[in-house]
């Protein structure tokens, strides 16, 4: 009777359930259909090319049909911690609201007070966040002629990305409001936006860019801006829930711009499910962090490394066949991922007396840093003297060797920058060091935020992983050779280590980094001191 009882309950369960799906899909607005064509049923059916594309980002471009983690992110970013909670506590009350409305809500709760000319989260955190949620097969289909696209999210999260990561032509999105330089957590209506933007004229100038008269249209979550296709589109492809799912990311190799520089501390996607699991993790990884810079401190490397492998730390130690030179040589050069750098270098090297050549960071990374830092500053001639002076100490046997990172600041993609030549003018044989590091939960680095926290949020990781690989050692022929000898030196280092990681070799600078993450060349107090990491 229990069963019979159970197998009826749930068959009406399950009609519920279908009836409560068929008025949801009936209370959603009828896709945009164009007076002069109609939609089409897959993305190869529209023109092959030529003439202009209107794609909606929310699922259009963007494979997810969830907002939410792009404004997780700018609330964790750009708001702290207790606005992303303030976020993800809403998110169930979130989900029961329509597509734009939820989209409303989240501008209200991420942006509420936040200062205007300090928002830099849309420039810095998010391109990552949404390039790795481009649709290849939209992309092929829509970005093969002038692409406007059209967005219920604020422009100032998706305009940056999509101008010059995606090299879109036109950007039609709502402006937050502001009030004395600060956000009112208030996004303009749809009519003040096409009126402000007046978009009969942007598409009119497209299309004579274009050469063609042809509007092809990609829709996508809502019914936001939807008389853009109903007035201009001839086709329209609408795609399904289930036709999202079968889209893949955009690969890497074809971003039209290449992705180096991102900022912001959180290194995964911000779902709901894995921003819960942060909030849950918060505790244990601070206390896991202090017994971390515990071992660290308190231990030699012979004992701290197997207790930090049981602690999470994974590394792993590749050495060429002259590796041995890392028990005598005292100058490292490595490409730069984090401030742990030239600690693993030291411990993979079983080297006691290797020293940190550091810039300005900050003093709490130097008093738990296990090895000594050696402290520089930007002028070349003084710093060339006092590296050779720490090198040449060893001599009387109180010196010992440096770890340098000539890139000048730490990059967390597989690029590297433009190495700096100081180190090749000591004339010391160098022994290149390449570093790969992985983080899953935090970034350890920061150019816009407080680097005292850097310690803290890389050891926060639950498993922080490097491999460390030691390359054959360089002969920089005695320092003898002068500026450009040692600047095809650097080339040389930046080459091999790049090829020995899979990496790219780029001109960039620790310059171009700051100026485009945090709108300044790093500097400290509008003084001559750059605010970069180990170099």
């Amino acid at each position: 009777m229990s069963k019979a009882f159970a197998k009826s309950l749930s068959q009406l369960n399950k009609a519920l359930v279908r009836k409560l799906n068929a008025l949801i899909i009936r209370a959603q607005p009828p896709p945009a259909r164009p007076p002069d064509g109609g939609r089409v049923s897959t993305l190869d059916a529209l023109p092959a090319s030529g003439g202009v594309a209107v794609c909606k980002v929310e699922g259009g471009l963007l494979r997810s049909s969830s907002t939410f983690p792009y404004f997780m992110l700018v609330a964790l970013e750009a708001g702290g911690l207790l606005r992303g909670l303030l976020l993800l506590l809403l998110y169930p009350f979130l989900s029961m609201l329509g597509h734009g409305r939820a989209i409303k809500a989240m501008a209200a709760v991420s942006f509420v007070g936040l200062r205007k000319d300090a928002f830099r989260a849309g420039r810095a955190a998010l391109p990552r966040l949404l390039l790795e949620d481009v649709s290849a097969e939209v992309f092929d289909a829509a970005f093969r002629r002038r692409v406007v696209c059209v967005s219920a999210m604020p422009r100032v999260m998706v305009e940056p990305f999509l101008r010059e990561y995606l090299g879109v032509d036109a950007v039609v999105a709502p402006e937050m409001r502001e009030m004395r330089g600060r956000f009112l957590g208030v996004m303009q209506g749809e009519s003040e936006v096409l009126r402000g933007l007046d978009v009969q004229m942007v598409i009119a100038r497209e299309k004579e860019k274009a050469g063609g008269d042809v509007v092809v249209g990609v829709g996508g979550l809502g019914s936001s801006f939807s008389q853009l296709f109903q007035k201009h589109c001839k086709e329209v492809y609408v795609p399904t829930q289930s036709a999202r799912r079968r889209w893949h990311a955009l690969p890497r190799r074809r971003y039209p711009k290449p992705l180096v520089f991102h900022d912001g501390r959180i290194a995964f996607r911000p779902t709901p499910a894995a921003t819960l699991a942060m909030f849950m993790w918060l505790p244990l990884g601070a206390a896991l962090a202090v017994a971390r810079i515990a071992t660290f401190l308190l231990l030699p490397f012979s004992l701290s490394v197997p207790i930090l492998a049981a602690l999470g730390m994974h590394g792993r130690l590749i050495v060429s066949n002259s590796g041995a030179a890392a028990s005598t040589t005292n100058l490292f050069a490595c490409n730069h991922r984090s401030l742990l750098d030239p600690l693993y270098v030291a411990a993979a090297a079983g080297r006691t007396d290797l020293a940190a050549a550091t810039y300005s960071i900050s003093r709490l990374s130097e008093i738990l840093s296990p090895i000594p830092t050696f402290r520089l500053t930007r002028d070349r001639a003084a710093d060339r003297a006092a590296m050779q002076a720490k090198l040449s100490s060893d001599v009387g046997g109180g010196g010992g060797g440096l770890v340098v990172c000539p890139e000048g600041t730490t990059c967390r993609e597989p690029y590297l920058l433009r190495f700096s030549p100081l180190f090749a003018e000591l004339g010391r044989d160098v022994t290149p060091v390449a570093l790969h590091s992985e983080v899953g939960m935090f970034h350890g680095t920061t150019a816009g935020g407080w680097k005292a926290l850097d310690p803290l949020f890389l050891l926060m990781n639950p498993v922080p992983a490097y491999i460390v690989q030691f390359l054959n050692t360089i002969s920089c022929g005695g320092g003898g050779g002068g500026p450009e000898a040692a600047r095809a030196v650097a080339n040389e280092m930046q080459r091999r280590i790049a090829e020995a990681l899979g990496y790219t070799c780029t001109g960039l600078t620790r310059r171009d980094k700051y100026l485009m993450l945090a709108g300044n060349e790093g500097l400290v107090d509008n003084k001559k001191t750059a605010a970069s990491a180990t170099t």
